[in-house]
């Protein structure tokens, strides 16, 4: 799928139980032993290659504890745990265990569609709603397949509209390039209660020899703008063929290329955030559905669904991945803008509404009310404080904070949770798949991390399994300008902590 191709692109590069609440009463029984413990001496290699990327000892967090909690040991390694760092995103493991402790694995979001109107001869004379209410998945094949069954239903033709109801969450228009001033880079994308393809358009290239051109397919198809269709083929290396297609993506009605296409790429798939994402899910919705043989009179519009029309049953609705396969994906692959949506339904007073029946009010979902949600959550379940800052729930933040100890203290929360074995599944396999695969290889598959990488902070944190026999949790944060160099450190602690026997 087209969807599975692409979707390391979007990463930064760079109910509950009685039994539950036991483990985390009994784990933060043993939180002053934690608190009083002294720091020990960090491994020698670690040292070593934190002095050749002139990281200071005092940028550094560290923790490696029994992942088991009941367990009594004391902590292998600890030093600065309680220490508030920015965790960039492994702040992704705070969302998604709450997700799962909250909400169950199989929770699922809906995506509703309504008509008003009668059908007579393949025309829908009224107006179609698309309803949100925050799918982190609604791909473009997911859209396809929607509109397919409107069509199925002998709908070929709109007289009237098709409106977008995107209510169920109330956030802010972002702007992309507030971050890091990179607006086209998907990983920079807004969350949104009717997220279509993550507001990426997909650009496949594919080198046709006879031509001596590659053709350029566009997905999902945006109404409106204009997409140039072929570019021609280069000699020059692969390595850089963004560079070479001197792409033009200033112009949100129109994308164009001045350069060529290095024949030696073969075929790639590139994705970039749409320029204008507050009008990418109409143009989305609008050219899929011209593109698949359909007319519309009217126009694709936001708008929320009328009160007599929501009273009633929807006429179809696609239902997203399950939340375990969700939180999969948002941890593999470091999706920020599926971290977001998934915050964003924890929102106060009812995150289960996204399954409610149609006629239930679904109240508007906002950061403000999620992160209320999340602390909450957090006192009851992990700890009677939070020494800790949290923003969005996605680590593509410069306020988030959290303490080394506190992670470690989920982590371990997690492992004796009975979701432990899909919250660890989503988490990159070192040196196989994720964030991770390109770990090197003596770590092959010896530790489950959630990675964290922006400038100034490097992260990483999960459970290892060392030469003993016995499972480890594991965090480390670095916060310093040259943490970005000190991969070489990261390496060196992960090693340590697998060679124990």
């Amino acid at each position: 799928m087209l969807f599975a191709r692409v979707f390391q692109w979007f990463a930064v590069p760079t109910r509950w139980q009685s039994c539950k609440r036991c483990v985390g009463l009994s784990l933060w029984a043993s939180a002053a032993a934690w608190a009083s413990t002294p720091a020990y001496a960090l491994p020698a290699a670690v040292d070593a290659a934190l002095a050749r990327a002139g990281v200071p000892r005092e940028a550094v967090s560290v923790v490696l504890v029994e992942a088991d909690p009941n367990s009594r040991a004391s902590p292998r390694l600890t030093h600065r745990a309680n220490e508030p760092m920015h965790p960039a995103s492994v702040m992704k493991l705070v969302t998604t265990y709450a997700a799962l402790d909250l909400l169950g694995p199989t929770f699922t979001w809906r995506t509703q569609v309504f008509i008003e109107g009668a059908v007579r001869d393949g025309t829908l004379f009224g107006n179609v709603y698309l309803k949100g209410q925050g799918d982190p998945q609604l791909v473009h094949e997911r859209l396809w397949l929607l509109l397919r069954r409107l069509q199925g239903i002998g709908i070929q033709s709109i007289a009237g509209d098709i409106v977008l109801d995107r209510s169920a969450f109330d956030v802010t228009t972002t702007d992309p390039a507030a971050f890091d001033g990179e607006p086209l880079r998907p990983y920079n994308v807004g969350p949104d209660a009717l997220l279509i393809n993550y507001k990426a358009v997909v650009m496949t290239f594919t080198p046709d020899r006879t031509s001596d051109r590659a053709m350029v397919q566009f997905d999902p198809p945006l109404f409106g703008v204009q997409m140039q269709v072929s570019v021609p083929l280069g000699m020059g290396p692969c390595s850089a063929y963004p560079q070479s297609l001197q792409a033009d993506f200033s112009d949100p009605l129109r994308i164009r290329f001045a350069g060529n296409y290095p024949a030696s790429c073969g075929e790639k798939a590139w994705p970039i955030a749409y320029a204008d994402p507050t009008s990418y899910a109409s143009r989305a919705v609008h050219g899929l559905w011209l593109a698949m043989g359909g007319t519309l009179a009217g126009a694709t519009r936001y708008g929320a669904v009328p009160p007599a029309v929501a009273a009633t049953a929807p006429t179809l609705e696609v239902r997203s991945p399950t939340l375990a396969e969700v939180v999969r994906d948002t941890n593999k692959f470091s999706n920020n803008v599926m971290a977001q949506q998934i915050f964003l339904t924890l929102a106060a007073p009812d995150s289960a509404t996204a399954n409610a029946t149609a006629t239930t009010t679904i109240t508007a979902k906002r950061f403000e009310a999620a992160r209320a949600a999340v602390l909450q959550w957090w006192k009851q379940r992990i700890s009677t404080d939070a020494p800790w800052v949290l923003d969005n729930g996605s680590g593509l933040s410069r306020q988030e904070r959290i303490s080394a100890q506190a992670l470690a203290r989920l982590l371990q929360v997690a492992y004796g949770s009975a979701y432990m074995p899909e919250f660890v599944a989503s988490l990159p396999i070192a040196g196989l798949d994720g964030t991770l695969r390109r770990s090197p290889m003596p770590t092959q598959g010896s530790a489950h991390l959630k990675t964290g990488s922006l400038s100034n902070v490097l992260a990483r944190a999960g459970y290892v399994d060392a030469a003993s026999g016995k499972r480890y949790v594991l965090v480390a944060m670095i916060n310093h300008a040259n943490a970005q160099a000190a991969r070489g450190a990261m390496d060196a602690l992960l090693d340590w902590a697998i060679q124990d026997r």
